[in-house]
């Protein structure tokens, strides 16, 4: 088979009529992204491939930072102020010792379907591919609004501070009718999970005045942030993310709560029992408050962050010195959280990640334990994220979901990417789906009914996704 032809991923005929039958031409929602609105607004060309592959301001591409580490290129041609061009000669070389990673995958059908290159990148094509990648993105058609557009999303959402104004989005909703595509706030908490910190009570405070609350206790944040979830909902959010990387379910009385929200505003040391306390308490609410809004929480979950505590120092968090984590009893510990959430009321609309497939089967049976109030697939198992998004990653997490509970309900993919040209991310996807169902033919597990496993795929690869979160639904 030849390199990213028209089959790649297809590897049976099943398969391949129902990826370019069904499968191939379908609008993307994107409900989980940290693209940057403000970019996005203000659709300004990027300067060359390096600042719109692997670095452009503060954001980056940490999936080919760790590679290129691997490689042994300095830090200044990474994340430093090394020049753009030897940037990606650094980038090309790396490719020469990616073949077997995903990211060798994404990287060339990115070259094929934005740049329509066949270009294989190494030390010795990267001229010819710096020239002709920059030449397209000065032109009109590589914007990041054209892009959008060109990958055919209709529904983009970002990764919003509760504090945050939304100001970008108030100024791309004015042009959504001649963008075709809407781009809607998705909340995320981090900085009020993050109690231990020494800015949490600054913070506090910069939610407080966006609120128009003073926060000083349990009481007054959760007003503080029923206030934003008001706020995000009158400017279309429908989602919330929230990432655990650990937890433990240490459910703690009001009183204790305000003890220890104090001791985060005056930056006095907090215990781990007590943040455990803490982060249970702020989840609990805020599970509350996703139900109230009828809104999808997401959670991602069992992730080693920042390990190398000096490059953490010297360049900053979500820079690639992350891992999968491996807290053994995470699932129990988000079960008895679940226990006693539906023991007060219904429990919103949750997918749940977990960076660890270890946890995928417990996952999905503990989550197909509790139900929702009519709607399908209430909770659900998120997509194969971050480092288990592989073509191998992605089968074991639509097998596991298959056998465990209704895979047809499944709102598929997102690409939690900071890239505009990360969307054939979802063609990857929808080509390992099609490949899923298309074995499941050949070993006679499923009929051949070419217009049901049609509907199947379409489904999962969009519908599904359209129809879960209410993005076209006034009333939610």
């Amino acid at each position: 088979m030849a390199f990213l032809d028209d089959d790649f991923l297809l590897t049976n005929e099943p398969a391949k009529e129902l990826f370019h039958q069904y499968a191939a031409d379908l609008p993307i929602i994107d409900f989980h992204c940290h693209l940057n609105p403000q970019e996005i607004y203000e659709n300004r060309n990027f300067k060359n491939i390096t600042r719109i592959w692997l670095n452009e301001g503060t954001y980056g591409d940490h999936y080919k930072w760790r590679l290129e580490r691997a490689n042994g290129v300095p830090e200044e041609l990474i994340t430093g102020d090394g020049d753009d061009y030897k940037k990606f000669v650094a980038w090309c070389e790396t490719m020469e010792n990616a073949w077997g990673n995903p990211v060798f995958e994404w990287t060339h059908l990115e070259l094929r379907r934005f740049f329509n290159s066949d270009i294989v990148l190494s030390r010795d094509t990267a001229k010819q591919a710096w020239d002709l990648t920059n030449a397209k993105l000065a032109t009109p058609e590589f914007t990041p609004r054209a892009l959008i557009r060109r990958s055919h999303v209709e529904v983009v959402c970002t990764t919003d501070n509760p504090a945050s104004d939304l100001h970008y989005h108030e100024l791309i909703a004015q042009d959504e009718d001649a963008n075709g595509f809407k781009v809607l706030p998705a909340m995320r908490p981090d900085k009020l999970m993050a109690i231990c910190a020494n800015a949490y009570g600054e913070y506090l405070q910069t939610l407080g005045k966006a609120a128009g609350v003073e926060i000083t206790d349990f009481a007054s944040l959760k007003k503080a942030m029923k206030q934003r979830f008001t706020f995000f909902a009158q400017h279309g959010g429908r989602l919330s993310d929230h990432g655990l990387n650990s937890f433990h379910f240490r459910p703690a009385s009001q009183e204790t709560l305000d003890a220890i929200i104090k001791k985060g505003i005056e930056n006095r040391p907090v215990s781990d029992e007590e943040n455990d306390q803490y982060i249970t308490g702020l989840v609990e609410m805020l599970m509350d408050l996703n139900h109230e809004f009828n809104w999808t929480m997401q959670f991602h979950a069992n992730v080693a962050r920042s390990l190398s505590l000096p490059n953490l120092k010297k360049i900053g968090p979500d820079t690639g010195f992350d891992a999968m984590g491996s807290q053994p009893d995470l699932v129990g510990e988000i079960r008895d959280l679940f226990q006693a959430m539906d023991a007060r009321g219904p429990l919103p609309k949750v997918i749940f990640y977990s960076l660890n497939p270890n946890d995928w089967m417990p996952l999905i049976t503990m989550l197909q334990s509790f139900v929702g109030q009519g709607d399908k697939q209430h909770l659900q198992l998120g997509a194969a994220w971050w480092f288990n998004d592989t073509a191998e990653g992605m089968h074991q997490q639509l097998q596991t979901f298959a056998q465990q509970s209704l895979l047809p309900n499944f709102v598929g993919m997102l690409t939690d990417s900071r890239s505009f040209l990360s969307y054939p991310r979802h063609e990857y996807f929808r080509r390992v789906l099609c490949n899923f169902y298309g074995e499941l033919v050949e070993q006679g597990r499923v009929p051949y009914d070419l217009e049901t496993l049609g509907r199947i795929v379409k489904n999962i690869s969009y519908s599904n996704a359209r129809n879960y979160f209410g993005f076209y639904d006034n009333k939610n």
